[in-house]
């Protein structure tokens, strides 16, 4: 009756709750079976809604929400408190597919929970939840608004910006597009109107700016246009707004017209923003903006550009950036006032969020950690939610220590703001090693009988492996004899365990379940076990359950099968309350168990249908966990030492309890002043005796039975009265220091600390302090910074805290004040010899003494009687005077008084001035002058200590006295002065006076300055500018009028640039021309073609320029057009027309007017041929092309003419003309074949003007009217066989031909009649056959005749029999195979048989590629070279055209097209005097052929030509004027001069310039009179540079000349005797002593030759090889490459241990005075042997050798010493130098990597001499090994370099004569292979000299393979193998190796020469003085043997060894020069020599 009596409501519940249970059990058994795949994931979303859904009632909005997972999630709708959100009819509903959908709605329905909520989108899959941002929807119901533009006031001047007011409730959907005034014009926004000149301005936010607002302004009115984003709607306001002009009365300040407050604002970024700052004042303020750095007061200036602008006070930010946030200042400024406004802005940006990592699979155990990363601005919070639940987390790092199995899910992490939000999802997954137990195999429910035994098994998984056990209604069952329990592990790891029940029961049914359980987790699994048999309840244990808690217990039942289980408590079956439940299946739970009403025995009955039961009782026991009665201390706090106590009582619970009190939540044993006491079973007493400050904290009572525990805490405050912790007490501190005085106490409430200073010297009564810079009080301390006695005293600190009377404490503070100058410096004066007193008084504390020092000396009155010091005592310290009775100068000084106390020391300085007039200035001198000023400086003088009033600069003419003087006044605080007002070029006397208060100083000396000239004052005259070519103007002019001069004119400036251009005027400097009257001319050359310029001149003497002349502009002559004209096109017409058209040239390369169009055309085949082209003028853009071949391929090309010829043809053109009929067959023969037939053949015709398609053969019998007969036959077939014809009757034939337009016309008719009779006939026809060159040629033969004919062939009138290349094919043609050029000619076949004989003749065309052509040189200038091309007369092919090569000596190669018309060539802009190579080849439709001979040329010009002296030199006493006009250039243009001089005696040559122009003069200054001097003059040109030197005397002062120099040779250059010093005897003569000395150094040197030649065996070295050839190569360094040494490569530095020799000087001229050998002789330097061949690195380790024997005089040498002077130290040899090499010897040399490996040493030979000569030094390549990147390029082969040579070389390794035959090759430029390093030439190596049977025109190619830096560097240090043989040119002289000058660390005096106008930059490398001033000292040991040639003319006898100047310069750029190429020729000028100076 009680459960009928349950609600059913409420028992459907707890079954639905008991169901669910079950069905998650099931599920987890489900899924432990069944583990999820590796694929399966949580929810993400795809689609996630927006913030902000805003939508209008009339449209509705949907939202969609998409998520992705494995399995699908599914979609749920909720609110923002997480609850569901359901369909709302008419206004809410969720579709299928997981939208949110507001549909259309009335206004009157609008809901506010529906239509303005926030609302969450939730997925969730069995894997977990994400919930989406929140979404904040809100529905706007359409409601009529209007808006207003607002009036505007404004005070004239100001900007106005009107608004236009929107109504609040539509502000956020409505917004401003335009503004529109009273004429309809329109306004947009971001956007500026134009047509306003910018007054007009709608600010992004809407409102119209309108600048500088006129009283115009106020007759307009203006209204705002708004849009709806919702709807759409636009519309304009109601009322329009007008501004309201007021005009100002007087100043007014800025006036903020939106108040001072603090504005706020914020925007979204990316947009434009708009900060206002409308402020109004006249005058017009000025506005700026500033910006706070963020987090500081400080402010700085808003910067404006592009994106920031500022209109009026307006500041406008585009495209705005979170760093655009922060705080504005606005400043409005005007004369009256200021005024500010802050303005606060944000600019957001999107909020976005990103989970790091998005997945992760985490072990059991191990820690997780996910990160949110975040974007947007501003950011409030973040915040964490686990499967859409909160987890209180809000850092951005979420950190799991330990994972556990309830940590897997999804994870989101969310960011917000108060605008919007976002978040983002994570999944953790738990890992492998996280594996929870899973059973996947169970035993089922089962119903049997009693009797047999049962098997219960289950099988489960996990990692690690779980444990089962088994349970039988929830008790564990054990095993015994009828329970069995056992388990084991499979080889995968699951546990399998078993339940054995032997011979089952029915008391042994129930629930049986097996429970798999690790430590990651627990897995069960239950079924039922049903027994037939009649019902038992097995035994119930005690329960025991705390109250308060639910009690829930099933019935262990047994039996088979129970209708009714019930539960009786005293009988009574339950439920008898509320609490009680009771279900079917046996299971009681009672809610809210407690013991009064539900401890007690209850009873299960279990029934069947029969009737029987069972029973069994369960003692359910109640227990009562503690609670603790609530207790605290009061609410006031207790106060200090008072007696506290408090009780904990144990209201209810069960016993025994155990009560435990906490102080802090440690326990309270034996706390200091706590105790504690039980009161019976339920009460303890915590009692304190006396509390303080530490009893201060939390008290815990924990009260604990033995089923649960109970805690309560109170807190203790006690009042504790304030204690000292450092109390304060007497301070001194010494004055200035910082004071700090600490006071500190402690109390509860915290106590105040105070401090105050007595009133007066005694306490008493104080004061609080006041507040100031250096005293504050911070935490309880008085800090005084910089203390003085003033804040000496007593002080009080006192600390309260309300608790008792407080603290306080007096002290002292005492300042110990060390002596004191009040003024610390001070100026005294005095006149000198007048009595002073110096006083100064110290204060501080006393005793003071007082001492007194001068200039920091000790001042002692004892020692000098002048000085008095007295000192007096005052009442605040001591006074000190010091007396002087008779001052001096020496009393001008610094007097200190120091002053000493205990405390410290002061002291105070007296700086004594003692007065006296000025002494006089001196060190007059000019600084500058001009024509009418002076400059002038001079050293102040002594100033008589008293500031100088002025200086009087006193002048006078030279002649006048100094009575008649003028006066200039200067200030006397400078030294330097300008006088004015002078007459230029005259002479004045100029001294000067200094001044001060005392009185004028004496005049200093007088100094004498001549005036300057001045730079010219007038302007050119007659100036004319005149084209004279295309790109050449010719400008004339005459010199200013003579009285403008001032001063002599030097020369002109000429500037031209561009007219109407901005650019600067580029100058030309022409020379003055001293003809009277003269005009000047100059021709700029290098200009644009048909081109404005503008030119001006400016005459300049040696002062300067004068003024500019007035511009004149003019054109240049047109010119030809430079582009050709585009979009050419052509179009076929007819067959016999077709139309070109083409676009003008672009009007900038027109360089003219453009007249006439030209058409260049001809058929294709003909193009090459410039004969056969056609050419049509015109002045349209098309043109129409008459009377063309038919059915023919046209090339065409289009030229623009202008009146400077014809332009640039534009790219050719191809159209083919239309086809037509063609002509008739050429020719026609009918052959009689038999009775019955007839051959006809026939040749096509001579214009098919298409393609054939067939030939029509027509046949008629003749005189018959029978009809013609016709045969079509195809185009390949040239006979046709006519047959079945009548014999002997005449029958005509004829023949046309056909193309696809139609018929031809026919051919001429032809008779024949068949007969018996067939005589021998050829059908073919006499023909022209072309072949090209190696293919096949057949040549036809086609006979008829019976008997059949004997076909025979004659080639060129000989029989032809057959062989390899030629054969008789059966129809009687003749085949060529491969084609050759002889095979051209006639070939005639003859056919005869017994009745006739024909004969055919053939002619055959071998078309093949020119043969070499015919390259003359016609004729030469100084940049053109012409030549002559003429076709092999054995050409057979047209020529289309030729190629032209050449090159310069030094460069690459280049090629020029020339037509095969042309039989001359000009070849321009080449360089002056240089030496070409210049070659040709033919091209035809075959290709290109052979190359001709290569001619060997060179431009005209040569080196400058030496002047004569006197026309050169003009000496005067102290300077030497050079005219340097008197030098010839030689035919190329001089480009500049270096000067250098020296004094006679002296070694070392001074640079005084490397860049003197020509044609101008040249002053050398500075010189000393009556002294000799020796001047070296190095001219430059482009085919090379001159040395000259000169001997010359300056005049002495008196104007006269000084005895020449007598050197006893009679030239008059050298004393016969030195000038000795007066300290030497007079015997020390030369005359007497150079005997001597030649005597004991032949003697020396004797030695010395014993003593190499011994040493020659232990030292390798091979100097002691021939002198000449040491000699050049350590000076002239005309080696191999492979000696040249590099010494810019690094390793060969670090090889040889190179240091660069700091010392470079100017190239050594060789006969001069210059020797950098004298410097090492005497000891200054040691020369490093790098550069030359012999250099042994195994000599000496150190590089640098001193020359320690003297150099011996060379009296051997055949030829006489021409001019002696300068060159004395350079006809000396070097000890060990004697021994030659002989000829033909064998030796073994080691290089540098042999020396370590000596077998890898190779033997050369030396050669034979030239014909009894000195030898020519060749290729000493013995200093690197072959192949060594030393060299890359040789020149000259060494045998001591073998290797295989792919060219024709002879190895002369015997010394064979070397006889060669002349090779026709040229150099291939392009090859750089290192097999090319041996040029391919067949010559032999030049060791020596070598012999030739033929004048080889060829030269050695000097294509250049070396790094691009270094072509003209070391690479090539050798010479030619073969030297030119048809130039004569001077001998050998020394110059060095480009390697060691080039080295970019080098110094030079000066910079290099610029390049003169229109020169070539390629010549230009030795004109640097960089590289040409320097030799190192390295070379020093080697110029000493070739200078012992220079005065003799001699010239060698072989004409091949002689080069022009010219060919050595181009040489000697390259390091090519030959040894004995150049020799020194004796100039004919006295007192100088000329030499061709190499140093490069």
């Amino acid at each position: 009756m009680m459960m009928m009596m349950m609600m059913p409501n409420e028992c459907h519940k707890w079954l639905t709750l008991f169901a669910a249970v079950a069905l998650l059990a099931n599920i987890g058994s489900t899924l432990a079976a069944n583990p999820p795949d590796a694929d399966q994931k949580g929810p993400v979303f795809l689609k996630e809604p927006t913030n902000r859904i805003d939508f209008s009632n009339s449209t509705g909005a949907e939202i969609e929400c998409k998520a992705s997972g494995n399995p699908m999630p599914e979609i749920i709708w909720v609110r923002s408190d997480g609850t569901a959100v359901g369909d709302v009819p008419g206004l809410r509903q969720i579709s299928s597919d997981g939208k949110l959908v507001f549909p259309p709605f009335r206004a009157e329905d609008y809901r506010q929970e529906v239509h303005a909520q926030v609302y969450a989108c939730l997925a969730r899959n069995q894997f977990g939840s994400i919930i989406s941002r929140d979404v904040h929807v809100r529905a706007v119901v359409s409601q009529f608004y209007i808006t207003e533009a607002e009036n505007e006031y404004v005070i004239k001047g100001n900007a106005a910006v009107v608004k236009c007011k929107i109504p609040s409730f539509v502000a956020d959907f409505v917004q401003i597009e335009a503004w529109v005034d009273d004429q309809g014009v329109e306004l947009w926004r971001d956007n500026s109107t134009g047509a306003y000149d910018g007054k007009y301005l709608v600010l992004p936010s809407g409102e119209l700016h309108i600048r500088e607002v006129g009283p115009e302004d106020g007759y307009k009115s203006y209204q705002c246009r708004t849009k709806h984003r919702l709807t759409g709607e636009t519309r304009l306001s109601a009322t329009k707004g007008r501004l309201v002009i007021t005009e100002p009365v007087a100043s007014v300040g800025p006036r903020l017209l939106s108040g001072n407050d603090i504005k706020v604002v914020q925007y979204a970024s990316e947009r434009t923003i708009t900060l206002l700052c409308p402020a109004q004042s006249y005058p017009v303020p000025l506005f700026r903006w500033y910006k706070f750095i963020e987090g500081t007061t400080r402010k700085q200036a808003v910067v404006l550009n592009d994106r920031v602008k500022q209109v009026s006070g307006t500041l406008i930010i585009k495209d705005a950036v979170v760093e655009d946030s922060g705080k504005y200042l606005c400043v409005v400024n005007n004369s009256v006032g200021g005024e500010s406004v802050e303005t606060v802005l944000t600019v957001t940006a999107p909020l976005s969020a990103k989970i790091d990592p998005p997945t992760q699979t985490i072990d059991f155990g191990r820690p997780a950690v996910f990160t949110c990363q975040y974007t947007g601005n501003p950011i409030k919070t973040v915040s964490w939610m686990k499967d859409g639940k909160a987890i209180g987390h809000s850092d951005p790092v979420l950190r799991i220590e330990s994972v556990k199995k309830e940590d897997k899910g999804m994870y989101q992490c969310f960011v917000r703001n108060d605008q919007e939000s976002a978040e983002a999802s994570a999944e953790l997954k738990l890992g492998g090693r996280f594996d929870p137990p899973v059973i996947r195999q169970a035993f089922q429910e089962e119903t049997m009988e009693p009797g047999p035994s049962v098997f219960l098994k289950c099988v489960a998984g996990g990692n690690p492996t779980p444990e089962i056990s088994w349970e039988l209604d929830g008790k564990k069952i054990a095993n015994n004899d009828r329970y069995q329990v056992g388990q084991y592990v499979t080889v995968n790891g699951d546990v399998v365990s078993y339940l054995n029940i032997t011979s089952v029961h029915a008391n042994d049914g129930g629930l049986y379940k097996c429970i798999a359980k690790s430590k990651v987790g627990v897995a069960e699994h239950s079924a039922k076990l049903n027994v037939y048999g009649l019902p038992y309840i097995r035994q119930m244990e005690k329960k025991a359950i705390v109250a308060g808690e639910t009690l829930m217990v099933t019935c262990p039942v047994a039996g088979y099968p129970i209708d009714s289980i019930v539960w009786e408590r005293d009988n009574r079956p339950l439920p008898i309350n509320r609490k009680q439940k009771v279900f079917p299946n046996g299971t009681l739970i009672i809610e809210n168990v407690e013991r009064n009403s539900d401890q007690a025995t209850y009873t299960c009955v279990a029934k069947n249908q029969e009737g029987y039961s069972a029973r069994g009782s369960l003692e359910v026991q109640v227990m009562v966990a503690p609670k603790i009665a609530p207790f605290d201390f009061g609410e006031a706090p207790v106060n200090f030492e008072d007696s506290v106590s408090v009780n904990c009582l144990v209201s209810s619970g069960d016993l025994p309890l155990d009560i435990e009190w906490h102080f802090n939540d440690y326990p309270i044993n034996h706390y200091s002043g706590i105790s504690t006491s039980k009161m019976g079973k339920r009460l303890s007493v915590l009692m304190i005796d006396a509390v303080n400050a530490r009893h201060v904290g939390n008290y815990t009572c924990k009260a604990r039975n033995l089923w649960a525990s109970a805690v309560y805490t109170a807190q203790l405050f006690v009042n504790v009265p304030p204690r000292w912790i450092l109390e304060p007490t007497d301070k001194a501190f010494a004055q200035g220091s910082d004071a700090k005085v600490e006071c500190k106490a402690d109390g509860f409430p915290k106590p105040q600390v105070t401090w105050k200073k007595a009133v007066g010297d005694t306490p008493g009564e104080y004061k609080d302090l006041k507040k100031s810079d250096n005293i504050r009080v911070e935490e309880g301390t008085l800090h005084i910074d910089n203390i003085q006695k003033t804040n000496e005293g007593y002080y009080l600190c006192e600390a309260i805290n309300g608790i008792g009377s407080g603290l306080s404490a007096v002290i002292m503070v005492s300042v110990q004040a060390p002596p004191e100058f009040t003024e610390k410096l001070r100026n005294q004066t005095a006149r000198r010899g007048e009595p002073a007193v110096l006083q100064c008084e110290a204060k501080g504390e006393k005793p003071i003494g007082i001492l007194w020092n001068m200039n920091n000396m000790r001042l002692d009155p004892k020692n000098d009687n002048r000085y008095t010091i007295r000192e007096e005592i005052l009442s605040a310290g001591v006074m000190s005077s010091l007396s002087i009775k008779r001052t001096e100068r020496s009393d001008s000084a610094l007097f200190t008084c120091v002053a000493t106390n205990a405390f410290g020391s002061d002291d105070a300085s007296i700086n004594m001035i003692v007065q006296e007039v000025p002494e006089m200035p001196y060190a007059l001198k000019v600084l500058d002058k001009s024509g009418r000023s002076v400059q002038l400086s001079w050293a102040q003088p002594y100033d008589g200590n008293s500031p100088l009033i002025r200086y009087i600069i006193e002048f006078k003419r030279s002649r006048a006295s100094w009575d008649e003087i003028d006066r200039v006044m200067v200030p006397g605080h400078t030294t330097e002065a300008q006088v004015q007002k002078l007459s230029p070029a005259t002479t004045y006397n100029i001294r000067i006076v200094a001044e001060n208060e005392i009185g004028s100083s004496q005049s200093s000396e007088a100094v004498t300055i001549i005036t300057a000239e001045e730079a010219p004052s007038g302007k050119p005259q007659n100036i004319k500018v005149d084209p004279v070519n295309q790109t050449t103007l010719r400008v004339m002019w005459k010199p200013p009028p003579r009285s403008d001069w001032n001063g002599e004119i030097l020369g002109y400036y000429v500037g031209y640039k561009l007219s109407n251009t901005n650019s600067s005027y580029i100058f030309e400097t022409i020379n003055f021309i001293t003809e009277e009257g003269k005009e000047h001319s100059l021709e700029l050359n290098n200009l644009r073609v048909y081109t404005q310029y503008s030119v001006v001149i400016q005459a300049f003497n040696k002062i300067g320029a004068g003024p500019l002349s007035d511009e004149e502009k003019q054109f240049t002559a047109e010119g030809t057009p430079s582009q050709p004209p585009s979009d050419t096109a052509c179009t076929t017409l007819t067959s016999q027309t077709i139309r070109v058209s083409w676009v003008s040239p672009p009007l900038e390369s027109a360089n003219g007017v453009i007249k006439t169009y030209k058409v260049v055309y001809a058929p294709s085949d003909e193009w090459y041929d410039e004969t056969k082209r056609h050419y049509k003028k015109t002045a349209s853009s098309d043109t129409v092309l008459h009377g063309l071949k038919k059915y023919t391929n046209y090339t065409m090309q289009v030229l623009a003419t202008t009146a400077g010829g014809d332009g640039v043809r534009s790219v050719p053109i191809h159209c083919q003309t239309e086809p037509d009929v063609p002509e008739a067959p050429t020719d026609v023969k009918a052959l009689v074949m038999g009775n019955a037939a007839i051959l006809v053949s026939w040749r096509p015709p001579a214009q098919p003007n298409g393609i054939i398609t067939q030939y029509t053969v027509y046949s008629k019998a003749e005189g018959a009217e029978t009809e013609t007969k016709t045969q079509k036959v195809p185009h390949y077939q040239m006979s046709f066989e006519a047959t079945e014809l009548e014999k002997n009757k005449p029958y005509e034939f004829w023949v046309t031909a056909s193309t696809t337009i139609g018929e031809g016309q026919q051919s001429k008719s032809i008779v024949a009649m068949p007969s018996d009779q067939v005589p021998a006939k050829i059908a073919s026809f006499d023909d022209t056959f072309t072949a090209t060159y190696k293919e096949d040629a057949k040549m036809p033969c086609q006979a008829v005749g019976a008997p059949q004919p004997e076909i025979t062939w004659k080639i060129k009138g000989v029989d032809f029999s057959a062989n390899d290349r030629m054969r008789l094919l059966p129809d009687g043609s003749l085949l060529i195979k491969s084609v050759n050029r002889q095979d051209a000619g006639d070939y005639t076949c003859h056919a005869e048989n017994s009745i006739a004989k024909d004969s055919i003749t053939h002619k055959l065309i071998v078309l093949a590629p020119p043969q070499s052509p015919q390259v003359t040189l016609s004729a030469t200038t100084t940049d053109t070279l012409t030549v002559r091309l003429k076709p092999h007369e054995g050409d057979t092919a047209p020529l289309h055209g030729y190629t032209l090569h050449y090159k310069p000596e030094f460069g690459e190669w280049e090629t020029a097209e020339v037509s095969v018309e042309s039989q001359k060539y000009n070849i321009e802009n080449l360089l002056c005097g240089s030496r070409y190579q210049v070659y040709a080849t033919g091209f035809n439709n075959i290709g290109a052929g052979e190359a001709s001979d290569i001619l060997n040329t060179r431009t005209k010009g040569q080196k400058p030509k030496l002047p004569e002296k006197p026309r050169f030199i003009e000496v005067s006493s102290n300077s030497v004027s050079l005219h340097f006009k008197a030098w010839k250039d030689g035919g190329c243009p001089m480009s500049h001069f270096v000067v250098e001089s020296k004094k006679r005696d002296q070694l070392e040559w001074n640079q005084i310039s490397n860049n003197v122009k020509p044609d101008n003069n040249y002053v050398v200054l500075d010189l000393e009179p009556a002294t000799w001097y020796n001047l070296r003059i190095t001219a430059h040109n482009s085919a090379g540079f001159t040395v000259a030197e000169y001997d010359f005397a300056t005049l002495t002062v008196t104007g006269g000349t000084i005895a020449p120099l007598d050197d006893g040779t009679g030239h008059g250059n050298v004393h016969a005797r030195i000038p000795l010093p007066a300290w030497m005897p007079e015997w020390l003569d030369l005359n007497f002593m150079v005997p001597l000395i030649a005597t004991v150094v032949v003697v020396a040197v004797g030695i010395c030759v014993v003593c190499v030649a011994l040493s020659r065996r232990r030292a390798d070295d091979l100097r002691g090889g021939q002198k000449d050839v040491y000699y050049d190569v350590v000076y002239n360094q005309t080696m191999g490459p492979g000696a040249t040494l590099d010494k810019r490569r690094p390793d060969l530095r670090d090889e040889l241990g190179y240091i660069a020799p700091p010392n470079r000087k100017l190239p050594p001229v060789p006969g001069s005075n210059y020797n950098t050998c004298d410097r090492i002789k005497r000891g200054r330097g040691s020369g490093l042997r790098s550069n030359h061949s012999t250099w042994d690195p195994r000599r000496n380790p150190n590089l640098y050798e001193e020359l320690k024997a003297p150099p011996v005089p060379m009296h051997g040498i055949g030829n006489h010493y021409g001019h002696a002077h300068g060159t004395p130290e350079c006809h000396y040899r070097h000890p060990g130098m004697e021994d030659e090499i002989c000829p033909y010897a064998t030796f073994h040399l080691l290089g540098f990597r042999e020396e370590m490996d000596p077998t890898k040493a190779m033997n050369f030979q030396t050669f034979p001499h030239q014909n009894g000569h000195t030898p020519v030094p060749g290729h000493a390549g013995t200093m690197l090994p072959p192949g060594h990147p030393g060299h890359v390029h040789s020149r000259s082969g060494s045998q001591s370099m073998p290797r295989a040579n792919r060219y024709q070389r002879k190895n002369s390794q015997g010394g064979q004569s070397s006889i060669y035959t002349p090779a026709p090759e040229y150099d291939d430029p392009a090859n750089c292979a290192e097999e090319d390093q041996y040029r391919r030439y067949t010559r032999v190596n030049s060791q020596g000299g070598s012999l030739y049977s033929g004048p080889g025109p060829e030269y050695d190619d000097p294509a250049n393979c070396a790094p691009e830096e270094d072509q003209y560097g070391s690479q090539y240090g050798g010479p030619y193998g073969q030297p030119y043989d048809h130039y004569g040119s001077r001998g050998s002289m020394g110059r060095r190796s480009i390697g060691s000058a080039r080295n970019p660390g080098n110094g030079s005096p000066e910079p290099p020469p610029p390049p003169p106008r229109n020169h070539d930059m390629s010549n230009s490398s030795f004109n640097d003085s960089k590289e040409s001033n320097e030799i190192s000292e390295a070379e020093c040991d080697r110029d000493h043997g070739p200078r012992g040639n220079y005065g003799a003319v001699k010239r060698s006898p072989q004409p091949k060894d002689q080069r022009t100047t010219e060919e050595m310069r181009k040489l000697i750029e390259r390091n090519e020069a030959g040894p004995k190429q150049l020799q020194l020729q004796q100039a004919n000028g006295a007192g100088f020599t000329a030499y061709d100076t190499m140093a490069v």
